[in-house]
């Protein structure tokens, strides 16, 4: 089984994909890029992906913060039942 190099998809491809389809689609048909938007596309993109990632940071730490609540809830609700019961 013979397959063409346009059929294997390596693993630095899909991490092209994932950063711009477009652009991984045209690089694939043989296009080169060329052009004054270029450079700022490329900023662009970066700036996105860190904005992205901070995102990802206070995501991250807001789930940390409402485990927090929900734990020391629960440890309020406890303490409230014992001394009801007592």
């Amino acid at each position: 089984m013979s397959s063409k190099k346009t059929d294997v998809i390596s693993a630095s491809e899909i991490g092209q994909y994932m950063y711009c389809a477009c652009a991984w689609q045209l690089h694939r048909m043989g296009y080169t890029p060329q052009s004054a938007f270029l450079e700022p596309g490329k900023q662009m993109h970066s700036e996105l992906g860190d904005r992205l990632d901070g995102f990802e940071r206070k995501m991250r730490c807001s789930r940390w913060y409402a485990l927090v609540g929900i734990v020391l809830l629960c440890v309020a609700l406890c303490l409230f039942l014992v001394e009801v019961v007592l």
